[in-house]
């Protein structure tokens, strides 16, 4: 069989003027691209792939799990970022999941990062010259990164004077970490620090702004927006924001003859404010703190440290030798990486009571440290940082929870069958959880189950809905449950033999898992193939005309 491989694509701003030519060539050799669906519509003229595989935000993994699978089977697959890919793009999330999977280059499919321009580059270059100095990067998402640790990224930064390029800086949920961000750098900046913000650089709906930190959140800024604070020699001149490339003028400025030669610039005399190279040391009245003069967080001076033995040890044995004592004391910056353990709980299947047991051992598993969200499925989202998730499970299981993987999975949302009166229904209903719930899928597959004709549990609004009726089932397929073109499934059996039930929807199950694209919704699936098993897609949505949302961002 062909070897397949796998092209990791930054593709730059957007703009096919700056997309390099070998991420054309790459994208144009290769069968299936994949990649976030606002991406994929920017370089889809570019492409003429057999299969393009476009998914929503926030599903990264399986799009890298799509790329490596593809390849596997021999395909020569585009995974797309913008930007450049390993700036925040897909370029390590493809080698995890190879990883997990014991690849190794020198016999795995082969794997090739193609860069492109990022986006501190491409918006710096709208916005002048601001990153001519020392700059950093620093993403405002905390979906993957604890903010605590941002908050800290952003302080060092702003300490220390880094000009600074915030990605992902706001987003329709998360909307108060650029409020905090900015609350941290005014602690260490002017107010009157330049700030470019730049929105959808190089595409058609580009926006350029010039402020300054003070003002900044008075414009719109959005996840399609970065924002690059200067550091404090960073200034605006005729709409341009520039930063200086030292503290000090090496240079005469508007003289055609430089005072000084090459070679005598870098004498001492020339720059005083230079790192000896015998001593380490520097003139501290030219060490020009970037802060000082400013209102700064007032802090107790630190208590004198006690000599450990092992310093003591180091120094006399330094003065033995005649030599410098060395600073043995550690510095070493670890970030620790949580394990976060996420499942989902619940009280059963036709059971809708939560115990006060129950309740307890939830703020017990949980502690401080973890989360709890209630969910619209009667389920409580948990994520608990431990190393030992069998022992979660183990107690959540003791006072009769239902237990369930939360993510791209089966789950199956049940009426509470008149609390139990009408249980005719209940055993299949469990049935089905037993054997399919929790079962991984391309997306998110919801069964809605009702005890009963009255249906008022709004089965039929679920991916497969079920109707007990008449001690018989109704089966509905391909809902569109949300969004302002939202639609009821479509009738698909009517009046089925109780033990045709859990075989029928086996099949349907097994024929999405593994036909439909990654991030596909079933519905979406059914009006693409136009044929579940022997069910004909019928177009079930509004026959009025609604106009699209307008969700860009």
């Amino acid at each position: 069989m062909q070897k397949g491989k796998i092209f990791v694509v930054g593709f730059g701003p957007g703009d096919f003027k700056h997309i390099t030519t070998r991420a054309v060539e790459a994208l144009q050799q290769s069968e299936f691209i994949i990649g976030y669906k606002t991406y994929v519509e920017l370089i889809e003229d570019l492409v003429s792939a057999k299969s393009i595989v476009s998914t929503g935000m926030t599903e990264e993994v399986s799009r890298a799990q799509e790329a490596v699978r593809q390849a596997e089977a021999g395909n020569i697959v585009s995974v797309i970022s913008s930007g450049d890919s390993g700036v925040y793009g897909m370029a390590g999330l493809v080698y995890e999941v190879l990883i997990e999977l014991g690849w190794t280059e020198a016999t795995g499919i082969e794997v090739e990062i193609v860069p492109g321009i990022s986006a501190i580059n491409s918006c710096a270059s709208l916005l002048g010259a601001p990153i001519m100095h020392d700059s950093c990067t620093i993403s405002l998402s905390d979906h993957l990164t604890p903010w605590n640790l941002i908050a800290k990224r952003v302080e060092a930064a702003a300490l220390a004077d880094f000009v600074i390029a915030l990605y992902n800086p706001k987003s329709g949920r998360r909307t108060r970490q650029i409020v905090e961000a900015q609350r941290i750098l005014l602690e260490y900046r002017s107010p009157d620090t330049p700030v470019g913000l730049v929105k959808s650089a190089y595409r058609d709906r580009q926006e350029v702004t010039m402020t300054t930190l003070s003002e900044m959140l008075n414009h719109d800024i959005g996840m399609l927006t970065t924002v690059i604070i200067g550091n404090s020699s960073t200034f605006f001149y005729d709409n341009k924001m520039i930063t200086p490339r030292g503290y000090q003028r090496k240079y005469t400025l508007g003289e055609e003859k430089q005072p000084l030669r090459p070679h005598q610039r870098l004498k001492e005399e020339a720059e005083p404010w230079a790192m000896n190279q015998e001593t380490g040391a520097a003139r501290t009245d030219f060490a020009a703190d970037p802060n000082a003069g400013r209102v700064t967080p007032i802090t107790a001076a630190p208590p004198v440290k006690k000599k450990t033995t092992l310093e003591m040890a180091t120094a006399a044995l330094a003065m033995v030798k005649g030599t410098s004592a060395v600073n043995v004391t550690p510095k070493l910056v670890h970030q620790k990486i949580e394990s976060i353990f996420e499942l989902a709980v619940s009280p059963g299947v036709a059971n809708k009571f939560f115990t006060p047991a129950q309740m307890m051992m939830l703020a017990e598993v949980v502690g401080e440290e973890g989360s709890m969200e209630y969910t619209p499925d009667h389920q409580i989202h948990l994520k608990i940082p431990t190393s030992e998730p069998s022992v979660i499970t183990d107690k959540l299981r003791s006072v009769g929870f239902l237990l369930a993987p939360i993510g791209d999975v089966l789950s199956l949302k049940a009426c509470d069958f008149c609390y139990g009166e009408k249980a005719d229904s209940i055993p299949y209903a469990e049935e089905i959880q037993g054997k399919l719930g929790g079962l991984a899928l391309p997306k998110t597959l919801n069964i809605g189950f009702n005890g009963c004709g009255m249906a008022c549990y709004r089965a039929v609004f679920d991916d497969i809905g079920i109707v007990y009726r008449k001690s018989k089932f109704d089966v509905f397929i391909g809902a569109k449950p949300v969004g302002r073109t939202a639609h009821a499934a479509q009738p698909v059996v009517e009046g089925l033999e109780p033990e045709q039930l859990i075989p029928l929807i086996t099949n349907i199950i097994d024929e999405y898992k593994a036909n439909a694209h990654p991030n596909e919704r079933l519905f979406k699936y059914f009006k693409r193939v136009k044929k579940i098993l022997h069910f004909n897609y019928q177009d079930m949505s509004s026959k009025i005309e609604v106009e699209p949302a307008p969700c860009g961002d």
